[in-house]
């Protein structure tokens, strides 16, 4: 990192209890929070607030967060909350859960810390890559405890020659259960499935249809 840019930073991380402050060079930081997780992060620029009020920190061109189980990219990237709890990411996200094996871009994204929850939102693709499963939707809300994802909108699953659509899914990545309801429709080579509602087994195939 260049001399002005460190500066820049601890200018920002230790002089200014209130007011918002920019780094012109790429700014880098490292926070350590419980847990043993730590959270890296740089852009091009960097503004921010340490108010205890409005404590925030917004990362603008080429923003990066990295943490112990995720890696996220975007146009601009917002950090707030205690020990940056918080996590929002607007315009061309890309990204990957690195625990969780799988891949994602979408035009928004919000993620807590503290319950491991992540929001996709707009034109979102997953790629689940420990089990080949492709996910499209309007709409995502991945729980990484659980490792549980509720889709909508639109949605479309794909894996080898199994093709899933309906307007609702569950997906139950531990145990490679998919849950369809809204028009479900599974098609399976020149099988074709529908119901009002389909549970499908992503290991065995296995398909019930109520």
């Amino acid at each position: 990192m260049k001399a002005s840019a460190l500066a820049a930073l601890l200018f920002f991380a230790f002089a200014l209890p209130s007011t918002a402050q920019s780094s012109t060079q790429s700014a880098v930081s490292s926070t350590p929070v419980p847990e043993k997780d730590t959270i890296v992060f740089s852009a091009s620029s960097m503004t921010g607030s340490t108010s205890e009020t409005n404590e925030y920190t917004r990362l603008q061109g080429g923003a990066r967060i990295q943490t112990n189980t995720l890696d996220i990219k975007a146009d601009s990237i917002q950090l707030s909350g205690s020990n940056y709890r918080s996590i929002i990411a607007e315009k061309n996200v890309e990204g990957a859960d690195t625990e969780g094996g799988f891949t994602f871009t979408c035009n928004s994204l919000r993620y807590d810390r503290e319950t491991k929850i992540t929001v996709l939102e707009g034109a979102v693709a997953m790629h689940d890559t420990k089990n080949d499963v492709h996910v499209k939707a309007e709409y995502v809300e991945y729980n990484q405890a659980t490792e549980t994802a509720l889709i909508q909108i639109n949605v479309e699953i794909t894996q080898e020659k199994s093709v899933c659509t309906s307007a609702f899914a569950v997906y139950r990545k531990k145990i490679q259960m998919l849950e369809l309801s809204g028009s479900p429709r599974v098609t399976e080579g020149d099988n074709v499935f529908r119901a009002q509602e389909i549970v499908f087994n992503l290991d065995t195939k296995e398909i019930t249809l109520d």
